[in-house]
């Protein structure tokens, strides 16, 4: 099956040059980002971004730490505009579970993308608080669980299988750490990967022989000695 490419982005100047890439279905920001992309207000920021993305999907996330305050950002940020998707946590800095919010916001069929999301177990919890016609992406941080030691491939593998009774579900490898990922995350069957610019780049440019590599390394090798005028 094919996988959509989303980047994962909120610098508004890697906004406007990768949202003219064919490969590029969509936009990822989050708090973090926006904050690294100097961000001073969130609303007037997102509606900068929106003024380049009017048509790709694109997620933005509510920072709120209680329900009823998440579902009021929501709220907000669906305003903004149609190709939005309202970004929510799976659970709160105190490890509450986001049901409430995700139920509220699914039942006023509000696009959402539940983020920080890392077992199977919480992309069931999720399941049984959503309709089968709102869209709903589930990201599941493959690259920081991989960064813990753990292997994130067996909860993408259930959480696939269970998704597939829901065909307004799509399931997102986030958190990639390497142009691999993108081939891992095609052949489990996930529906989208979330990938930064860099790593788009890589990825546009597969289909190079090992043989090539080899070649490439050992030149790259050469050089470097070459300029550093190593003997021995």
């Amino acid at each position: 099956m094919s996988i959509k490419i989303f980047c994962d982005i909120a610098d508004l100047d890697l906004i406007k040059k990768f949202n003219k890439i064919k490969i590029v279905k969509g936009f990822t920001t989050n708090p973090s980002l926006m904050r690294k992309a100097g961000a001073k207000d969130y609303k007037s920021y997102s509606k900068k971004i929106l003024s380049v993305c009017k048509i790709k999907p694109i997620s933005f996330e509510v920072f709120a730490d209680d329900q009823k305050a998440m579902i009021n950002q929501a709220l907000k940020i669906n305003g903004w505009g149609k190709n939005i998707y309202v970004k929510v946590p799976v659970v709160n800095s105190r490890n509450k579970f986001s049901g409430k919010v995700i139920r509220e916001l699914n039942s006023r069929n509000i696009k959402l993308n539940i983020t920080a999301v890392y077992t199977a177990n919480q992309t069931k919890k999720i399941l049984n608080k959503i309709n089968k016609k709102t869209k709903v992406i589930i990201s599941i941080f493959a690259g920081r669980a991989g960064d813990a030691g753990k292997d994130p491939v067996p909860e993408f593998t259930k959480s696939i299988k269970m998704a597939k009774k829901f065909k307004n579900v799509e399931i997102l490898w986030a958190s990639v750490r390497e142009p691999y990922n993108y081939t891992q995350a095609k052949q489990l069957g996930c529906h989208i990967i979330t990938i930064p610019p860099s790593i788009i780049e890589k990825i546009e440019k597969f289909g190079k022989s090992y043989q090539n590599l080899t070649t490439e390394t050992v030149k790259a090798f050469l050089i470097d000695s070459n300029k550093s005028k190593f003997k021995i």
